[in-house]
């Protein structure tokens, strides 16, 4: 039995979990292709997901990939530092990158007058919650960083000085 295990992973590359997880989802995604290709709209679906694909490949992938070297240059870990100040950065920034893309409408007031009929509310605090939110994720993570970044105190060996 284990050698069928090695002759898998030397011609698969991975163990039988991962075969069984990969075919799992190929089957899955063939059957939403199914199911979407019945529907009146499926080559506007197909549409948006290619120009989704292009942008994130061509556009999206590079510029964050570019971003994310340039810092890694700029945030050079220090000698005994023990804490890693770039993904105290990272975090931060994916999560308030995010919450811009969901929000983003919102935000840059696209649809106003449709917004405002629709739920009878201004767009107008979408950026300023979004600003305070975003600043809120890099204190904690600020915080985090200094709390993680603090000397430990000297581990007590179990031997207590005596006073004379």
């Amino acid at each position: 039995m284990t050698d069928l295990m090695a002759r898998l992973r030397a011609g698969y590359g991975a163990g039988p979990r991962h075969l069984i997880v990969v075919t799992a989802a190929i089957v899955l995604a063939g059957w939403v292709a199914l199911r979407v290709a019945g529907e009146a709209t499926a080559g506007r679906m197909l549409l948006w997901f290619l120009g989704a694909v292009i942008a994130h490949d061509l556009v999206l992938f590079p510029a964050y990939a570019t971003a994310d070297r340039v810092l890694r240059a700029l945030v050079r870990p220090r000698a005994g530092n023990r804490v890693a100040l770039l993904n105290h950065l990272r975090v931060p920034t994916l999560g308030a990158a995010l919450l811009f893309v969901v929000y983003s409408p919102g935000i840059l007031r696209l649809g106003e007058t449709t917004h405002l009929a629709a739920t009878g509310q201004d767009q107008r605090p979408y950026l300023v919650r979004w600003l305070l939110l975003s600043a809120a994720l890099f204190l904690l993570s600020a915080l985090t960083y200094a709390l993680r970044a603090l000397p430990r105190g000297r581990q007590s060996s179990g031997k207590r000085s005596e006073r004379a």
